[in-house]
């Protein structure tokens, strides 16, 4: 019955999802280990997430950022302890709530942090580059449509 199942076409079609998807995030994750190390030989690959977050929303909790990595607390406070190690984060007083700490990048940590993320985009545009500009924006377009629904 298993061997009927997969021959359907929308069956074809989500194993080819499965397979391409699969092929992708791993790329995805050797490539955020060779970013991390780019930044930093000593930032751990998970961490740079957390980079990726701060430069683009800019200052944040704590328990934000572990809310959007989606780790918990504990963790979320040995990677930070960590980055503030390596100079890359810097904690401040939250202005809204005295008691409360955001999280912000230095100005070397972003500095370093763009150089790589600047790297990572001359490398899509070579990649990319026997692509059209609409079919670049409709794969960006779907990705956006697939990271949505997984989030609701």
């Amino acid at each position: 019955m298993g061997a009927e199942v997969h021959e359907s076409g929308v069956d074809r079609e989500f194993l080819s999802l499965e397979r391409e998807l699969t092929l992708l995030l791993r790329r995805a994750r050797a490539s955020s280990g060779e970013m991390a190390r780019q930044v930093h030989p000593d930032l751990e690959p998970a961490a740079y997430g957390l980079l990726v977050c701060l430069d683009d929303s800019g200052p944040q909790r704590a328990t934000d950022l572990a809310a959007f990595i989606g780790v918990g607390k504990a963790t979320m406070s040995r990677q930070l302890r960590a980055l503030e190690e390596l100079g890359l984060v810097a904690r401040e007083p939250d202005p809204a709530d005295g008691r409360a700490w955001l999280v912000r990048l230095t100005e070397e940590g972003g500095a370093r942090f763009r150089t790589v993320r600047a790297g990572r985009r001359e490398r899509y545009v070579r990649q990319l580059a026997g692509w059209d500009r609409a079919e670049v924006a409709e794969l960006a377009r779907l990705l956006h449509q697939l990271n949505s629904s997984a989030e609701g």
